[in-house]
């Protein structure tokens, strides 16, 4: 399944991170002009990477 940008609130918790510079420049390329905001892309980014993950029992 192909990583899709949807707008969502839901309840948070605050957390300070540190991303590279370039990091930082590509997601912000990646929303501009979309209805997303740079938190709502990480939390994506994140949950998507979390589901795509392999389980501890599929690796060999």
């Amino acid at each position: 399944m192909a990583f899709q940008l949807k707008p969502n609130k839901k309840e948070s918790e605050n957390k300070t991170i540190r991303f590279p510079v370039y990091l930082i420049e590509q997601i912000e390329e990646a929303i501009r002009n979309q209805d997303v905001t740079f938190s709502s892309f990480v939390i994506q980014a994140c949950e998507y990477a979390l589901q795509d993950m392999e389980s501890p029992q599929n690796k060999e």
